[in-house]
Protein backbone atom coordinates (compact mmCIF):
# COMPACT_ATOMS: atom_id res chain seq x y z
CA UNK A 1 0.00 0.00 0.00
CA UNK A 2 1.52 3.56 -1.03
CA UNK A 3 2.71 5.68 1.52
CA UNK A 4 1.99 8.93 -0.22
CA UNK A 5 -1.42 7.74 -1.40
CA UNK A 6 -2.58 6.73 2.49
CA UNK A 7 -0.97 10.45 3.36
CA UNK A 8 -3.01 12.12 0.77
CA UNK A 9 -6.17 10.07 1.13
CA UNK A 10 -5.65 10.11 5.47
CA UNK A 11 -8.77 12.34 7.17
CA UNK A 12 -10.01 13.57 3.55
CA UNK A 13 -14.22 13.25 3.37
CA UNK A 14 -15.71 12.10 0.57
CA UNK A 15 -19.03 11.35 -0.62
CA UNK A 16 -19.53 9.10 -3.03
CA UNK A 17 -22.96 8.38 -4.76
CA UNK A 18 -23.87 5.25 -6.47
CA UNK A 19 -22.07 3.96 -3.88
CA UNK A 20 -24.75 0.37 -3.53
CA UNK A 21 -22.67 -1.52 -6.30
CA UNK A 22 -20.64 -1.37 -9.00
CA UNK A 23 -17.79 1.62 -9.41
CA UNK A 24 -18.93 3.41 -6.52
CA UNK A 25 -18.78 0.21 -3.64
CA UNK A 26 -15.60 -0.44 -5.88
CA UNK A 27 -14.38 3.04 -4.87
CA UNK A 28 -15.34 3.38 -1.41
CA UNK A 29 -13.64 0.16 -0.76
CA UNK A 30 -10.22 1.63 -2.08
CA UNK A 31 -10.91 4.90 -0.30
CA UNK A 32 -11.20 3.05 3.16
CA UNK A 33 -8.05 1.53 2.80
CA UNK A 34 -6.56 4.80 3.32
CA UNK A 35 -8.90 6.30 5.81
CA UNK A 36 -10.77 8.22 3.95
CA UNK A 37 -14.28 9.40 5.76
CA UNK A 38 -16.94 7.96 3.82
CA UNK A 39 -20.14 9.75 2.83
CA UNK A 40 -22.57 6.57 0.73
CA UNK A 41 -25.04 7.54 -1.18
CA UNK A 42 -27.38 5.49 -3.02
CA UNK A 43 -31.14 5.48 -4.25
CA UNK A 44 -31.14 1.42 -2.59
CA UNK A 45 -30.60 1.58 0.68
CA UNK A 46 -30.24 -1.96 0.73
CA UNK A 47 -27.29 -1.92 -1.57
CA UNK A 48 -26.16 0.60 0.35
CA UNK A 49 -26.32 -1.07 3.39
CA UNK A 50 -24.20 -3.88 1.77
CA UNK A 51 -21.13 -1.86 1.00
CA UNK A 52 -21.46 -0.76 4.74
CA UNK A 53 -21.35 -4.07 5.99
CA UNK A 54 -18.21 -4.94 3.53
CA UNK A 55 -16.41 -1.96 5.29
CA UNK A 56 -17.48 -3.69 9.04
CA UNK A 57 -13.79 -4.55 10.43
CA UNK A 58 -11.46 -2.74 7.87
CA UNK A 59 -11.44 0.33 10.34
CA UNK A 60 -13.05 2.04 8.03
CA UNK A 61 -14.97 5.66 8.90
CA UNK A 62 -18.37 5.93 6.61
CA UNK A 63 -21.97 6.89 7.15
CA UNK A 64 -25.15 5.67 5.17
CA UNK A 65 -27.55 7.59 3.30
CA UNK A 66 -30.60 7.08 0.78
CA UNK A 67 -30.87 9.16 -1.83
CA UNK A 68 -32.77 10.24 -5.40
CA UNK A 69 -30.09 12.19 -7.00
CA UNK A 70 -32.45 13.26 -9.42
CA UNK A 71 -34.58 14.88 -7.02
CA UNK A 72 -33.43 18.40 -6.62
CA UNK A 73 -35.12 18.36 -3.09
CA UNK A 74 -34.14 15.28 -1.97
CA UNK A 75 -30.32 16.19 -2.90
CA UNK A 76 -30.97 19.81 -1.06
CA UNK A 77 -32.16 17.32 2.24
CA UNK A 78 -29.11 15.29 2.14
CA UNK A 79 -26.63 18.30 1.69
CA UNK A 80 -28.21 20.26 4.61
CA UNK A 81 -27.79 16.88 6.49
CA UNK A 82 -23.68 16.67 5.30
CA UNK A 83 -23.18 20.00 6.08
CA UNK A 84 -24.66 20.28 9.95
CA UNK A 85 -21.57 17.56 10.37
CA UNK A 86 -18.40 17.90 7.71
CA UNK A 87 -18.69 21.89 6.70
CA UNK A 88 -17.39 21.28 3.12
CA UNK A 89 -16.04 18.13 1.06
CA UNK A 90 -12.65 16.88 0.17
CA UNK A 91 -13.63 14.94 -2.03
CA UNK A 92 -17.13 14.55 -4.57
CA UNK A 93 -17.88 11.43 -6.61
CA UNK A 94 -20.79 12.11 -8.88
CA UNK A 95 -21.07 8.04 -9.73
CA UNK A 96 -24.89 7.35 -10.22
CA UNK A 97 -25.48 6.78 -13.69
CA UNK A 98 -28.14 4.42 -15.39
CA UNK A 99 -27.78 2.38 -19.00
CA UNK A 100 -30.17 3.07 -21.90
CA UNK A 101 -29.94 1.71 -25.11
CA UNK A 102 -31.77 1.89 -28.50
CA UNK A 103 -32.29 3.69 -31.75
CA UNK A 104 -33.51 7.27 -31.44
CA UNK A 105 -36.84 6.51 -33.14
CA UNK A 106 -37.28 3.50 -30.51
CA UNK A 107 -36.47 5.32 -27.66
CA UNK A 108 -39.46 7.22 -25.57
CA UNK A 109 -38.98 10.75 -24.47
CA UNK A 110 -40.11 9.46 -21.12
CA UNK A 111 -36.65 7.55 -21.20
CA UNK A 112 -34.37 10.48 -22.34
CA UNK A 113 -35.99 12.36 -19.02
CA UNK A 114 -34.96 9.26 -17.20
CA UNK A 115 -31.50 9.32 -18.58
CA UNK A 116 -31.08 12.85 -18.60
CA UNK A 117 -32.42 13.09 -15.07
CA UNK A 118 -30.16 10.67 -13.33
CA UNK A 119 -26.72 10.77 -15.57
CA UNK A 120 -26.79 14.32 -15.93
CA UNK A 121 -28.74 16.26 -13.60
CA UNK A 122 -27.51 13.89 -10.65
CA UNK A 123 -23.58 15.62 -11.25
CA UNK A 124 -25.53 19.08 -11.78
CA UNK A 125 -27.18 18.76 -8.65
CA UNK A 126 -24.04 17.36 -6.53
CA UNK A 127 -21.67 19.90 -8.04
CA UNK A 128 -24.69 22.61 -7.12
CA UNK A 129 -25.06 21.98 -3.82
CA UNK A 130 -21.56 20.91 -2.78
CA UNK A 131 -18.84 23.03 -4.65
CA UNK A 132 -19.98 25.98 -2.90
CA UNK A 133 -18.17 25.21 0.33
CA UNK A 134 -15.43 23.38 -1.34
CA UNK A 135 -14.79 27.24 -2.35
CA UNK A 136 -15.08 28.28 1.19
CA UNK A 137 -12.59 25.55 2.56
CA UNK A 138 -10.28 26.29 -0.56
CA UNK A 139 -9.47 23.11 -1.59
CA UNK A 140 -11.24 19.87 -2.94
CA UNK A 141 -12.00 17.59 -5.90
CA UNK A 142 -14.89 16.79 -7.97
CA UNK A 143 -14.87 13.46 -9.86
CA UNK A 144 -17.74 13.10 -12.59
CA UNK A 145 -18.10 9.66 -13.95
CA UNK A 146 -18.36 10.03 -17.42
CA UNK A 147 -18.03 7.50 -20.74
CA UNK A 148 -16.15 6.30 -23.74
CA UNK A 149 -19.74 7.70 -24.94
CA UNK A 150 -18.89 10.77 -23.34
CA UNK A 151 -16.54 11.43 -26.80
CA UNK A 152 -17.82 8.12 -28.66
CA UNK A 153 -20.87 8.71 -30.19
CA UNK A 154 -21.88 4.77 -31.44
CA UNK A 155 -25.12 4.49 -32.94
CA UNK A 156 -27.99 2.51 -30.58
CA UNK A 157 -26.36 5.11 -27.65
CA UNK A 158 -28.12 8.70 -28.63
CA UNK A 159 -29.66 9.64 -25.20
CA UNK A 160 -27.13 7.71 -23.28
CA UNK A 161 -24.52 9.56 -25.54
CA UNK A 162 -26.03 12.59 -25.21
CA UNK A 163 -26.19 12.31 -21.50
CA UNK A 164 -22.79 11.62 -20.98
CA UNK A 165 -21.28 14.45 -23.83
CA UNK A 166 -23.34 16.64 -21.50
CA UNK A 167 -21.18 15.28 -18.64
CA UNK A 168 -17.80 15.84 -20.19
CA UNK A 169 -18.83 18.78 -21.66
CA UNK A 170 -19.71 20.63 -18.16
CA UNK A 171 -16.77 18.76 -16.60
CA UNK A 172 -14.36 20.84 -18.20
CA UNK A 173 -15.92 24.17 -18.42
CA UNK A 174 -16.16 23.51 -14.57
CA UNK A 175 -12.42 22.49 -14.12
CA UNK A 176 -11.67 25.84 -15.64
CA UNK A 177 -13.80 27.76 -13.21
CA UNK A 178 -13.02 25.56 -10.26
CA UNK A 179 -8.75 25.88 -10.97
CA UNK A 180 -8.92 29.61 -9.25
CA UNK A 181 -10.31 27.94 -6.24
CA UNK A 182 -7.60 25.14 -5.79
CA UNK A 183 -10.49 23.02 -6.75
CA UNK A 184 -9.86 20.06 -9.16
CA UNK A 185 -12.04 18.31 -11.93
CA UNK A 186 -11.99 15.36 -13.31
CA UNK A 187 -13.87 13.12 -15.60
CA UNK A 188 -13.72 9.48 -15.92
CA UNK A 189 -14.64 7.62 -18.71
CA UNK A 190 -14.82 3.81 -17.73
CA UNK A 191 -15.56 1.49 -21.49
CA UNK A 192 -16.49 -1.66 -20.83
CA UNK A 193 -16.62 -2.82 -17.26
CA UNK A 194 -18.10 -5.43 -15.25
CA UNK A 195 -20.87 -4.15 -13.44
CA UNK A 196 -24.73 -4.52 -13.37
CA UNK A 197 -25.23 -1.28 -15.94
CA UNK A 198 -26.27 -3.10 -19.13
CA UNK A 199 -28.45 -5.85 -17.37
CA UNK A 200 -30.61 -3.50 -15.28
CA UNK A 201 -30.48 -0.11 -18.03
CA UNK A 202 -34.07 0.53 -20.02
CA UNK A 203 -33.16 -0.91 -23.78
CA UNK A 204 -35.02 -0.76 -27.15
CA UNK A 205 -35.11 -1.88 -30.68
CA UNK A 206 -32.72 -4.44 -31.22
CA UNK A 207 -30.14 -3.35 -28.61
CA UNK A 208 -33.08 -4.29 -26.43
CA UNK A 209 -33.78 -8.05 -28.13
CA UNK A 210 -29.65 -8.47 -27.81
CA UNK A 211 -29.65 -6.83 -24.12
CA UNK A 212 -28.62 -10.35 -22.29
CA UNK A 213 -26.35 -11.08 -25.09
CA UNK A 214 -24.90 -7.54 -24.26
CA UNK A 215 -24.55 -7.97 -20.39
CA UNK A 216 -23.09 -11.60 -20.66
CA UNK A 217 -20.95 -10.18 -22.70
CA UNK A 218 -19.52 -7.78 -20.16
CA UNK A 219 -19.23 -10.65 -17.90
CA UNK A 220 -17.33 -12.48 -19.99
CA UNK A 221 -14.43 -9.66 -20.41
CA UNK A 222 -15.10 -9.37 -16.44
CA UNK A 223 -12.89 -5.66 -16.55
CA UNK A 224 -13.63 -5.07 -13.36
CA UNK A 225 -14.98 -1.96 -12.04
CA UNK A 226 -12.18 -2.00 -9.14
CA UNK A 227 -9.77 -0.56 -11.96
CA UNK A 228 -11.86 2.32 -11.99
CA UNK A 229 -11.82 2.80 -8.63
CA UNK A 230 -8.07 2.94 -8.63
CA UNK A 231 -8.17 5.11 -11.78
CA UNK A 232 -10.53 7.76 -9.55
CA UNK A 233 -8.06 7.88 -7.41
CA UNK A 234 -5.07 8.32 -9.34
CA UNK A 235 -7.14 10.80 -10.83
CA UNK A 236 -7.76 12.64 -7.94
CA UNK A 237 -3.94 12.92 -6.85
CA UNK A 238 -2.60 13.91 -10.09
CA UNK A 239 -5.68 16.27 -10.62
CA UNK A 240 -6.41 14.38 -14.33
CA UNK A 241 -9.11 16.44 -16.34
CA UNK A 242 -9.71 13.50 -18.52
CA UNK A 243 -8.77 9.32 -17.29
CA UNK A 244 -10.08 6.80 -19.88
CA UNK A 245 -9.89 3.66 -18.04
CA UNK A 246 -10.16 0.71 -20.29
CA UNK A 247 -8.30 -0.50 -23.11
CA UNK A 248 -11.02 0.29 -25.23
CA UNK A 249 -11.51 3.55 -23.90
CA UNK A 250 -8.05 4.49 -24.59
CA UNK A 251 -8.43 3.85 -28.02
CA UNK A 252 -11.77 5.41 -28.43
CA UNK A 253 -10.17 8.46 -27.13
CA UNK A 254 -6.76 8.72 -29.09
CA UNK A 255 -8.80 7.56 -32.14
CA UNK A 256 -11.38 10.15 -31.82
CA UNK A 257 -8.87 12.46 -31.18
CA UNK A 258 -6.21 11.88 -33.97
CA UNK A 259 -8.24 9.48 -36.33
CA UNK A 260 -12.30 10.66 -36.47
CA UNK A 261 -12.72 9.41 -39.58
CA UNK A 262 -11.62 5.21 -38.57
CA UNK A 263 -14.06 5.24 -36.10
CA UNK A 264 -16.84 6.70 -39.27
CA UNK A 265 -16.13 4.01 -40.47
CA UNK A 266 -15.60 1.17 -37.33
CA UNK A 267 -19.59 2.09 -37.26
CA UNK A 268 -20.05 1.87 -40.74
CA UNK A 269 -19.00 -1.79 -40.78
CA UNK A 270 -18.83 -4.04 -38.11
CA UNK A 271 -16.23 -3.76 -36.27
CA UNK A 272 -17.58 -2.03 -32.73
CA UNK A 273 -20.82 -3.41 -33.39
CA UNK A 274 -20.39 -5.84 -30.29
CA UNK A 275 -18.86 -3.11 -27.76
CA UNK A 276 -22.06 -1.54 -28.52
CA UNK A 277 -24.61 -1.69 -25.24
Amino acid sequence: MSTSRRRFFAGKIALITGAGSGIGRATALELAKYETHLILCDLNAGAVQQTAELLQGKHASFETHTVDVSDWDDMQALAAKIHKSHPALDILVNNAGVGLGGDFLSTPVADWQWVIGINLMGVVHGCKLFAPAMVLQGRGHIVNLASAAGYYAAPDMTAYSASKHAVMGMSESLRAEMSVHGIGVSAICPGIINTNIVATGRMHGATGAAQEKIAALYRRRNYGPELVADAIIGAIENNRAVTPVSPEAWLMYGAKRFTPGLLDWANSSSLLKRLRP
